[in-house]
């Protein structure tokens, strides 16, 4: 569930950093706090202890200290405990002569003149600044219970610390809010994917969408689209498979029943077994090309990149079609001084591109020609002697299972659209002309 979901780490991650941040404040504050206390109450000791070295203290006598005491009962909260500060005044001999009548008179006598001391007094510690009288006659003591100024440094920074404390609540809560609701336009999303039927390949909404999921949304659009492209090919390639198989089906099934009919007649069996094997070979042709199609329309991703050796898969292909060009007495020519349109690839596709256009050229060019095979400036070149294409077929020529008008050679009509898609898988482009009275086929890199 954490690992799931982006708006609860989102979440967890502003509570986390919110929590640091607060927390090295509180200890930056503390800190600083502390200092600026201890700053503020030695100061204020020092000035304490000036003024009272500053009084003549030869003239206290037992009774001073009753005396005074009487004076302050009359003051309104004099008698009341203060344990903020206390002071003392000794002799040289260590005689504690006169006190605050609180603290001051537990303060052990410890002469270390000019310089502040942690000393415990009646069992807490406190910090006190020793100090000489004007006259150099008398000790000065005058401290500060360390308990009290760390009850202040802590109310101090619970003072500063509790509204930064709700203001970063404050935030949190809001930041929570502020993510739920830019999240909201992501879960439409995801709810009009999850109750979109299979069927459904429509683009998705860009209305009211933020930047950063703008993009997500037009990479899902666009996959839709090359989707219901793919369902759309696959739909007429299904379509027209089974158009162009229904024919020589239908065939075989005719010489079948006129062999089952044939009884005795030998002539008769002899010539429809005949047609049924040239129909099953036309048909075994005409699978074997849709499997081949098949496999270019599913190449639009082809991973494959192995080094395509042009003129070993031309030279085998040539050797593999010289009975039939003997039988028709058609030379074939090869030059490979140039460079082919592509040579990283899937050397089984490069093999179909040069098997169907020599299969075609053989099939379709007259007795006693020539048939010329180049490769020059990354362009593969295929030229059938003795062959023109009138205009009309030359711009169909290449559409699945176009076959022009009253052609007398078996076939299927899909080897140059074998060609034309792979072609396209590795950008290049095919021109189509006549030349010299020649038929010309260019596959052109770019």
């Amino acid at each position: 569930m954490f690992r799931s979901s982006l708006r609860l780490r989102l979440i967890l991650a502003f509570i986390l950093t919110s929590l640091i941040v607060f927390s090295l404040a509180a200890f930056v504050s503390y800190h600083e706090t502390n200092k600026k206390v201890d700053e503020f109450f030695d100061t204020y000791q020092i000035a304490l202890a000036r003024q009272l070295a500053s009084a003549d203290w030869n003239a206290i006598t037992d009774t001073t200290q009753k005396s005074t005491n009487r004076l302050l009962k009359n003051i309104h909260n004099a008698e009341e405990e203060d344990e903020a500060i206390g002071f003392a005044i000794f002799n040289k001999t260590g005689k504690l002569i006169f006190h605050d009548n609180e603290n001051g008179k537990d303060f052990l006598y410890f002469p270390h003149v000019g310089t502040f001391v942690n000393q415990p007094v009646d069992g807490e510690k406190w910090r006190i600044v020793w100090l000489y009288s004007a006259d150099n006659n008398f000790v000065i003591a005058v401290g500060q219970e360390l308990e009290y100024r760390n009850d202040v440094v802590w109310d101090m920074t619970e003072e500063f610390l509790i509204p930064w404390g709700i203001g970063i609540f404050i935030l949190l809560i809001l930041m929570i809010l502020i993510i739920s609701l830019e999240f909201i336009p992501l879960n439409k999303v995801a709810k009009n994917l999850g109750n979109r039927s299979p069927n459904d390949l429509s683009p998705l909404d860009l209305a009211n969408l933020s930047s950063e999921i703008r993009p997500l949304v037009l990479s899902l659009n666009n996959l839709f689209a090359k989707i219901k492209l793919m369902l759309d090919k696959e739909r007429s390639f299904i379509a027209d498979s089974a158009h162009e198989l229904r024919s020589p089906l239908t065939a075989l099934k005719v010489q079948l029943e006129v062999l089952q009919m044939a009884d005795n007649d030998e002539q008769l069996r002899q010539s429809t077994l005949l047609k049924l094997q040239e129909g099953i070979a036309r048909s075994s042709r005409l699978v074997e090309q849709l499997l081949a199609l098949s496999k270019a329309e599913s190449s639009l991703q082809d991973t494959i990149s192995e080094k395509i050796i042009w003129s070993k898969l031309t030279k085998q292909l040539i050797e593999e079609y010289s009975q039939e060009a003997t039988r028709k007495n058609i030379n074939i020519s090869f030059s490979d001084d140039g460079t082919a349109p592509f040579d990283q690839g899937n050397s089984l596709l490069a093999s179909l591109i040069m098997r169907n256009l020599l299969d075609n050229a053989l099939k379709y060019s007259p007795q006693d020609s020539e048939i010329k095979i180049s490769f020059e400036n990354n362009i593969l070149s295929v030229i059938n002697t003795n062959v023109q294409l009138d205009n009309q077929v030359l711009s169909l020529i290449g559409r699945r299972f176009y076959r022009p008008a009253g052609q007398k050679q078996s076939g299927s009509g899909l080897g140059l659209s074998i060609v034309l898609r792979i072609a396209e898988i590795y950008g290049c482009h095919i021109l189509f002309r006549n030349a010299d009275n020649s038929f010309e086929v260019r596959i052109i890199k770019g």
